[in-house]
């Protein structure tokens, strides 16, 4: 007779959701531990910071800073623009992370873009544990990520890979999750008010600077329509 166990049956859901991700994460891992081993680090420093830092496009600007003189405060500020979307990231996620005990710390430490993504989609079955499915998730997530970089910092010289256009493969990804969210919405009101504010932002700003102006923009924007766009979906569902 087996015993249930809502860590297992959490982890069983989330690794096949995450599975996905898993190509992408590995591919630039690899293309990230590669580059490392380029600049003349020890296969060790890549895998390290893949652990330590976990940020994405944070980690390959953080390669090219430990090749220059010491700056730690431009370093900050450039890692604090690059990173500036966690912030709305949060914000998005204090319900979701509500209630889900010391696993919260872990989650927010995890909280990169396509973590973001998959747990605040996640459409999570009612016997499964909603704190442990998005732990898992995050954490599988970490490990590909990881995985894949100490791959390239290990073997990547003797890889006969072509990496080449990798980088589209997490924009693409997006890609796909906002077309999957758009079909399952009953109202698009947020999606193209996301749109017009994005174009905006891309006209006014240029694209080396409209993120974070996007970001707030939207935040203002749906925080001002939340009671009008909390009404429609009300309506809509009776």
């Amino acid at each position: 007779m087996t015993t249930y166990s809502p860590v297992r049956t959490a982890a069983k859901h989330a690794l096949p959701y995450t599975l996905p991700i898993a190509t992408g994460f590995l591919f630039l891992g690899i293309a990230y531990g590669v580059y490392m081993k380029s600049l003349g680090f020890h296969f060790l420093y890549p895998i390290l910071t893949a652990m330590l830092i976990y940020a994405g496009s944070v980690e390959f600007i953080v390669a090219g800073l430990l090749v220059m003189p010491f700056a730690p405060l431009n370093a900050l500020l450039i890692a604090l623009m690059v990173s500036g979307r966690q912030i709305f990231y949060g914000i998005s996620m204090l319900e979701k992370y509500r209630d889900v005990g010391r696993k919260k710390w872990f989650l927010i430490a995890t909280l990169v873009d396509e973590a973001f993504s998959l747990n605040y989609l996640a459409d999570i079955p009612k016997q499964i544990d909603r704190g442990w499915f998005m732990f898992w998730v995050s954490l599988f997530l970490y490990l590909y990520w990881v995985i894949g970089v100490s791959l390239g910092a290990l073997f990547g010289s003797f890889m006969p890979i072509d990496l080449t256009g990798i980088e589209f493969a997490m924009t693409a990804l997006f890609l796909v999750i906002f077309a999957e969210q758009w079909c399952k919405e009953t109202s698009h009101e947020s999606a193209l008010l996301g749109i017009g504010v994005s174009l905006t932002a891309l006209l006014v700003f240029g694209k080396s600077h409209f993120l974070l102006p996007t970001l707030l923009g939207i935040w203002i924007l749906l925080t001002l329509r939340r009671k009008a766009l909390t009404a429609k979906l009300q309506e809509i569902k009776e």
